[in-house]
């Protein structure tokens, strides 16, 4: 017997407990047969504008994350999303690397992360060089830079949006996102690339691609593709970008 709704795949998400954008966008992507079922890491919505608070942020999310896996997996999912996009750039590859092969040992399934994951898109599609979003604090833009470049890729911009706090990521207007997508772009890139899964980002991304020519890949869909497509869905899904579309 299979279950009713996720009678081909059922995938786990792990999210902060302020994050409202991960799960929606997943539901967006989500194939007829493939159910979504969310486990959240409680963290406190506070200010995140000193180095000390950023990192106490980070730290709480980094102990979190196990037991929110242990809760999610007791409906035994097939595969489990990280939906933390800290941690999947904290530390460089070796630590990034080091983190999914431990979440994969606990959970006993395959882990999808928004490191990982957005690299493997950025291959498919060939990119070399390319611009990143996100909505972090400089500490948190270092993190991320520096991973893309020692996995050998070539920054040549980054724009942090430096959001206040956990929750207010999400209130990101599109007037927002679209100027910093404008900025981002340029003849001297091949993609551009959004962090921070709960920037709202996804139906943006999708249609900034037409208006650059290029591939703009949003955290979480390339998360979501990544975990289909290692759970043996190849469904071609239109509206959200060329990588789920072509890959």
């Amino acid at each position: 017997m299979v279950d009713y709704l996720g009678y081909r795949k059922k995938i786990g998400i792990v999210v902060p407990s302020t994050n409202t954008t991960c799960q929606p966008e997943c539901e967006l992507l989500r194939p007829a047969g493939v159910t979504n079922h969310v486990a959240r890491i409680t963290i406190v919505e506070r200010p995140l504008t000193s180095d000390q608070a950023f990192l106490e942020h980070v730290k709480a999310m980094r102990e979190g994350i196990r037991g929110a896996i242990d809760q999610v997996m007791t409906c035994q999912p097939d595969h489990l999303i990280m939906g933390v996009a800290l941690e999947a750039f904290w530390g460089g590859i070796a630590q990034a690397d080091a983190l999914q092969s431990e979440l994969m040992q606990r959970a006993g399934v395959g882990v999808s992360m928004g490191s990982t994951a957005t690299v493997a898109a950025l291959r498919k599609l060939g990119a070399k060089t390319i611009a990143i979003l996100t909505p972090h604090q400089p500490r948190g833009d270092a993190m991320v830079q520096g991973y893309f470049e020692e996995d050998g890729f070539t920054v040549k911009r980054l724009i942090g949006l430096k959001c206040s706090s956990p929750m207010r990521i999400a209130h990101t207007t599109e007037a927002e996102l679209i100027g910093a997508l404008r900025q981002l772009d340029g003849d001297d890139i091949d993609a551009i690339v959004q962090v921070g899964t709960n920037l709202p980002a996804a139906k943006l991304a999708a249609e900034a691609e037409r208006w650059f020519g290029k591939p703009v890949l949003a955290i979480n869909t390339v998360t979501y593709w990544d975990a289909l497509r290692r759970c043996g869905i190849d469904d071609r899904i239109t509206g959200y970008g060329s990588i789920l579309e072509k890959f």
